[in-house]
């Protein structure tokens, strides 16, 4: 009697052939991919930011005038109680999401109406938090953004 051995499996050289490949490809490839985080949320916020325009343009047509500052942009989610109180204000507010987005790096974005760039400047400080910057630290704005 004759024992087959049909055990299948890899060694342990192809797999370690398999590792090595895997940590070129990771060498390689992720620093490029690294690199391009800081591009990714500044698109992101600028999204973000044309996104609350349009319901702060719904808002206002709604409305008649945009949420002043002290109202702030949670006049898109629920109905402002200080300032011009809005007489036709749709229930279910005027963002999708239910509530204000917080910008790519975890800050608030900064709404200030009338503004000095129009009836109302909507903006990020981006990376560094910082008023001004360029690179990855340049600030997001919806006046820059048209």
């Amino acid at each position: 009697m004759q024992l087959i051995n049909n055990k299948k499996g890899f060694t342990l050289i192809e797999i370690m052939v398999v590792i090595v490949i895997l940590a070129l490809l990771a060498a390689l490839v992720g620093p490029k991919l690294m690199g391009r985080t800081d591009d990714a949320k500044i698109t992101d916020a600028r999204v973000q930011i044309k996104n609350i325009e349009t319901a702060l343009k719904l808002y206002k047509l709604d409305n008649g005038n945009y949420p002043t500052t002290e109202q702030g942009l949670s006049a898109l989610v629920t109905k402002p109680t200080v300032g011009i109180i809005p007489k036709s204000y749709k229930e279910e507010g005027y963002l999708e999401s239910k509530k204000v987005p917080k910008d790519p790096w975890g800050n608030d974005y900064l709404y200030v109406s009338p503004g000095e760039h129009g009836d109302y400047d909507l903006f990020s400080y981006g990376t560094d938090g910082a008023k001004g910057g360029e690179g990855k630290n340049v600030d997001i704005s919806s006046w820059d953004t048209k």
